[in-house]
């Protein structure tokens, strides 16, 4: 089975992954590429640009043969908010997609106390696109569509 967890950034995605996935599970988390593929003492969030755009490279590959083998385990794919023609496929993958949210008052003090200032900006967008859509976050909780 293919997951795909959304939600705005500091909501908890990797730990809902941590929660859920078992050992020999593959799970593809942006900031954990980035950080397999930087140096020591790299910071968890807050990549270096080039980083970034080194690790989003690798990510598209993990996806790509992760989902070749999703008859023999399972893949976790965080993926903060995929557009629509992202959503289309995992549709056809028929991936679960799971939105955590713990709410916005709580995402936005995870992000002062944890994250870039820019990541406040995601987090707004993000709260705003999911207004527009059916399918609203549920404060405290993980739910899936």
């Amino acid at each position: 089975m293919l997951y795909v967890i959304t939600g705005p950034p500091a909501a908890g995605k990797s730990s809902w992954i941590q929660a859920h996935a078992k050992p020999a599970d593959i799970v593809i988390d942006l900031d954990r590429i980035t950080l397999a593929l930087t140096g020591p003492g790299a910071p968890n969030w807050n990549h270096d640009p080039i980083a970034q755009r080194v690790a989003q490279r690798a990510r598209y590959a993990a996806i790509d043969e992760a989902v070749k083998h999703l008859d023999r385990l399972d893949v976790y794919l965080i993926h903060t908010m995929p557009k629509p023609k992202a959503l289309a496929q995992y549709k056809r993958l028929q991936a679960r997609i799971v939105v955590v949210d713990p709410g916005e008052p709580i995402v936005m003090a995870r992000i002062e106390t944890m994250r870039s200032p820019a990541m406040k900006a995601v987090a707004t967008r993000w709260y705003k696109q999911r207004t527009r859509t059916p399918h609203t976050g549920m404060p405290q909780a993980s739910r899936e569509w």
